[in-house]
């Protein structure tokens, strides 16, 4: 694979104990990705979990504001009109996202 930015290998051998804790650790981590943890591990000697229920809430509302936008420009595309309570409630939901988006990034850069 001529376009890989990663052009080194490593080769590690574990026990049968050592592999069992990786797999716990990346299980309890919540990890898919064996090598970007190890490569994590190697480079910064640690591994963060953020477990953010307003990120999950922010982008369910998110998808419903842009299915809700979809909607709204298929409608103003076929009938030439929209209405204007419509488009407040989308200004309200996409304000609330943003409260949250901000107060993510907060939360976020607090984490060291």
């Amino acid at each position: 694979m001529a376009n890989r930015t990663r052009n080194n290998a490593i080769q590690l051998y574990l026990s049968d104990e050592e592999l069992e804790h990786l797999n716990n650790r990346l299980k309890m981590l919540g990890v898919q990705n064996r090598s970007n943890y190890m490569r994590k591990m190697i480079l910064d000697g640690y591994c963060i979990q953020l477990d953010l229920p307003e990120l999950r809430k922010a982008v369910s509302l998110l998808g419903r504001c842009s299915n809700n936008l979809n909607q709204y420009a298929r409608m103003a595309n076929a009938t030439g009109s929209f209405y204007a309570k419509d488009i407040q409630e989308l200004r309200e939901r996409l304000d609330e996202i943003w409260q949250l988006t901000r107060s993510l990034l907060e939360e976020v850069s607090k984490v060291q």
